[in-house]
């Protein structure tokens, strides 16, 4: 029989080694932890509330999901085809768009969280 924590210790390396992958190979991914920093280095500046923090963490989670997904998708696109086809193009510009999406709603939550804060130490 197998041992089950060995199967568990080989999927977590995979799953790290895609983190190093989108963090070496993929510049907007690097931008959106730089974002990360910031708005976690702006939480702790404003000591931000516990439900602040929580919508923060989830609105970070989902534009990093999003970033990783669309490398994904197109990695499998170019996978399948490297020739110019109106459905991979479609995959890849909708992939894209999802991360466009949830980066501008990042960036009204961080303005509803942040820009009273500003505003008032101004």
């Amino acid at each position: 029989m197998q041992n089950p924590f060995r199967i568990h210790r080989i999927s977590f390396k995979h799953a790290f080694d895609g983190i190093v992958y989108a963090v070496k190979t993929q510049p907007n991914f690097r931008f959106h932890l730089l974002a990360t920093v910031a708005v976690i280095l702006l939480g702790i500046y404003f000591s931000i509330s516990p439900v602040e923090w929580l919508v923060l963490v989830f609105t970070i989670n989902t534009v990093l999901v999003a970033e990783m997904v669309n490398t994904s998708i197109e990695s499998m696109v170019d996978l399948i085809t490297l020739e110019r086809r109106a459905d991979a193009k479609i995959a890849k510009d909708v992939s894209a768009g999802m991360v466009l999406v949830s980066a501008i709603l990042a960036v009204v939550v961080a303005l509803i969280i942040f820009l009273p804060k500003i505003i008032s130490v101004i």
